[in-house]
């Protein structure tokens, strides 16, 4: 029988969970580098990201942002009340963050507004299938995986290199200064959703996995946990790679004048 994980320490330490998932947090972190550390963010944060380049990101990463909440919806498909404490634990948490989810792909829209890119033009999704990789692969791990490992690649993986590259280009104020005053807060209201309190949720989702895990799970879950999630972060390093093909020598934008929504 699996022993029981529960966790004792605070929620944002590696040191709270299980010597496995600290393992598997130190194997994963060489993929999760090259995309939190990636030259699209350090360009974004000081507003040298050709608009070109900038709009194929925002179309490119729309499928992810609009369908994420349906991803959550697939796992919460997969519980059962009151087979397993970590099946419970799961279910309570995407109910309570699929809203969450929705709201966000509202703040997306308005972000791709402030650079003139439209719902239709992201809708479209007029853009090589490279772009659609990462979106392909949430779904099929959704689809197909344990509810732990598609957590894994989503909730914890996805999310977490998002609130963290986030951060990065909040953590000046060049790119937001970039915008008009009038609409600023809008536009920029996704990244700083993200950078400020999207940090607590890959480790929620990393506590909920390793509840439905035990103290001692099999080699193979193991393998297929790090798998999932190193995939998520290496088919988000495929999609920037792929933005930076657009860019060119890095030029300073001019102020943006406000885009009608």
């Amino acid at each position: 029988m699996t022993e029981t994980y529960n966790r004792t320490g605070p929620l944002m330490e590696a040191t709270s969970y299980p010597e496995w998932a600290q393992q598997l947090i130190r194997d994963c972190s060489e993929s999760k580098r090259r995309v939190v550390e990636h030259e699209i963010y350090r360009r974004m944060r000081d507003n040298t990201l050709s608009e070109k380049t900038m709009r194929i990101f925002l179309i490119g990463g729309w499928p992810v942002v609009e369908q994420f909440s349906l991803y959550m919806g697939h796992n919460l498909g997969k519980t059962r009340y009151g087979r397993h404490p970590g099946e419970d634990m799961a279910r309570r948490w995407l109910i309570r963050n699929i809203r969450v989810e929705l709201n966000h792909a509202d703040y997306w829209v308005h972000w791709a507004r402030a650079h003139g890119v439209s719902l239709e033009d992201m809708n479209a999704q007029d853009i090589p299938a490279e772009f659609q990789a990462l979106n392909d692969w949430c779904w099929h791990s959704c689809a197909t995986d344990s509810l732990a490992v598609a957590m894994a690649a989503t909730n914890y993986a996805i999310e977490g290199a998002v609130g963290e590259w986030a951060a990065v280009v909040c953590s000046k104020s060049i790119y937001e200064e970039s915008f008009p005053q009038e609409g600023r807060k809008r536009s920029m209201k996704w990244l700083k959703m993200h950078a400020q309190y999207d940090d607590e949720h890959p480790w929620e989702a990393l506590e909920i996995i390793c509840t439905l895990a035990g103290l001692n799970p099999s080699e193979e879950l193991k393998t297929e946990l790090r798998k999932a999630i190193c995939k998520s972060y290496d088919y988000k390093y495929l999609f920037l790679q792929s933005c930076l093909q657009y860019e060119g020598a890095p030029v300073v934008r001019p102020r943006r004048e406000l885009v009608e929504s």
